[in-house]
């Protein structure tokens, strides 16, 4: 999901060098959802392997 939201941040900016400035906002603030659900489902992951009590395998 991470890879994604890159993906629509490196389509933001190289269409706001060309000067497509609507698509430039679209896939921003797309990559921007995309960033916030990952961020939300990080937490998520890391606050139910907390509460089980399983520490991460190396």
């Amino acid at each position: 999901m991470l890879g994604w939201a890159l993906t629509f941040f490196i389509v933001a900016i190289v269409a706001g060098i060309l000067g497509f400035g609507g698509i430039a906002g679209a896939a921003a603030g797309i990559a921007k959802i995309i960033f916030m659900i990952f961020v939300v489902l990080l937490v998520i992951s890391l606050l139910a392997n907390a509460l089980r009590g399983k520490t991460p395998k190396l």
